[in-house]
């Protein structure tokens, strides 16, 4: 890797980092209680009128000039102690986001190394909330610059989640892979079924400035829930490269889960802009993600060109990927005109199989309940179409009693079905007595 890939931003960081909270364990709960699973830290003190020079503009002379200038100004060096906390406070009062993102870059790269584990425990005392998680990403991201280890120390002593230590890699992976990435390796103990964590951050970290070996470092790790992770912070990189360039890149992995699971990712990023493209590639590999993905795409075009996407459909040979793409036109259609959905499916029969017919009925429920029931006897699988009578039939009885118990009394049902609604009907009406 260069030295200038190397040498990004804090910001830069930061915007990688912050995204990452949404795959590498997210800390946001209402209001301003403390985010579950971390540790408690001391409050502040709340004289911060008393240090002077950051509270409500008249303080000190600041009148009449922003927040962000108000930090710059007051950056004679390294801000420490109780100088470096004055701030910190008076920053998370601004409620001007882009003041306040502005002030708050100046004030995390103004902090000295040894003040950081003081500020971050002070920061988090205040309760972790979703609306503090961009300036929380950035002071981590900022300490991982200066002392990486430090910060991951501090992280594995004081949070109960992954995501501040995927957060501190993901900056040091930008800089430093190698020293990230041995620390990764070290930190983790292989368990059956489990990917390693600390990966999701490296790969991060790495995604946008060095690609190629992010796509190493996901290729290595095991069949797991922290590999689909992985592939989710790295994709973005990879799609921005080029629909051609991300088709390949996909093609050219030599694990098929792993494969078959970025065709998926891709064929739902790219469906929406060019559905018969993305259709004719999946058509061209056929396979798991093919078959899970056709039918969204199908569904993509139908509100774009429902008559091309209708005919492309029809053009297919019969197979799979035809009963996939009828999927597709079904669920688009039940949507929006339920009985028209019902009459296609009854025209083109040969096509539809158990899958097809439960998403009808789960796509038109909604809208027409009355229609969607009598889909549930066209599936197979007796134990399925069981649980799917349970449900829906259930679900019916609560929205509309009337009209559900009075198609329940009319057509036949499977004996067991019949007996447990028979008993929630009558649950139903003497709670009503």
């Amino acid at each position: 890797m260069s030295s200038k890939n190397r040498n990004l931003t804090l910001a830069g960081v930061v915007i990688v980092a912050s995204a990452g909270a949404f795959v590498a364990g997210r800390m946001s709960v209402p209001g301003s209680a403390t985010a579950s699973g971390e540790k408690g830290s001391g409050n502040l003190s709340g004289k911060v009128s008393e240090r002077g020079g950051f509270g409500d503009s008249g303080e000190g002379g600041s009148q009449g000039r922003s927040l962000a200038e108000r930090v710059a100004a007051s950056k004679g060096g390294a801000v420490r102690g109780e100088e470096a906390l004055a701030k910190m406070e008076a920053l998370m009062r601004t409620t001007d986001p882009i003041e306040r993102s502005k002030a708050w870059l100046d004030f995390v790269n103004s902090i000295d190394p040894s003040e950081f584990e003081s500020v971050i425990a002070s920061f988090r005392s205040l309760g972790m909330t979703e609306s503090r998680m961009t300036e929380y990403s950035m002071l981590l991201s900022a300490w991982a610059k200066k002392d990486p280890m430090q910060a991951l120390e501090y992280a594995k002593a004081n949070t109960g989640n992954r995501f501040a230590r995927n957060t501190i890699l993901t900056a040091w992976a930008a800089y430093d892979p190698d020293g990230a990435i041995r620390w990764a390796e070290q930190n983790h103990q292989t368990k059956e079924g489990e990917g390693n964590p600390w990966m999701i951050g490296v790969i991060q970290g790495l995604a946008a400035s060095d690609p190629a070996l992010a796509s190493q470092l996901l290729a290595s790790m095991t069949l797991s829930e922290e590999r689909g992770e992985a592939l989710s912070v790295l994709l973005p990189s990879i799609l921005a490269q080029g629909p051609d360039a991300a088709k390949a890149w996909a093609a050219a992995m030599t694990d098929e889960s792993l494969k078959q699971g970025a065709m998926s990712r891709i064929a739902e990023s790219l469906a929406a802009k060019d559905p018969a493209g993305t259709a004719a590639w999946l058509m061209q590999n056929p396979g798991e993600a093919a078959d899970r993905s056709m039918d969204n795409v199908i569904s993509a075009w139908m509100d774009q060109d429902k008559d091309a996407a209708t005919a492309y459909y029809k053009g297919l040979p019969a197979g799979e990927a035809r009963t996939n793409a009828l999927r597709g036109v079904a669920n688009s259609m039940a949507m929006n005109d339920p009985r028209a959905a019902a009459d296609f499916l009854d025209a083109n029969a040969g096509d539809a199989n158990d899958r097809v017919y439960e998403q009808f009925v789960w796509h038109s429920f909604g809208e027409a309940p009355e229609i969607a029931v009598n889909y549930i006897s066209k599936l197979s699988n007796e134990d399925q179409q069981s649980r799917m009578y349970g449900r829906m039939l259930d679900g019916w009885l609560r929205r509309d009693y009337n009209a559900a118990s009075q198609w329940i009394s009319q057509n036949s049902l499977p004996a067991n079905v019949a007996e447990r609604l028979q008993r929630r009907m009558q649950e139903m009406q003497q709670r009503q007595q």
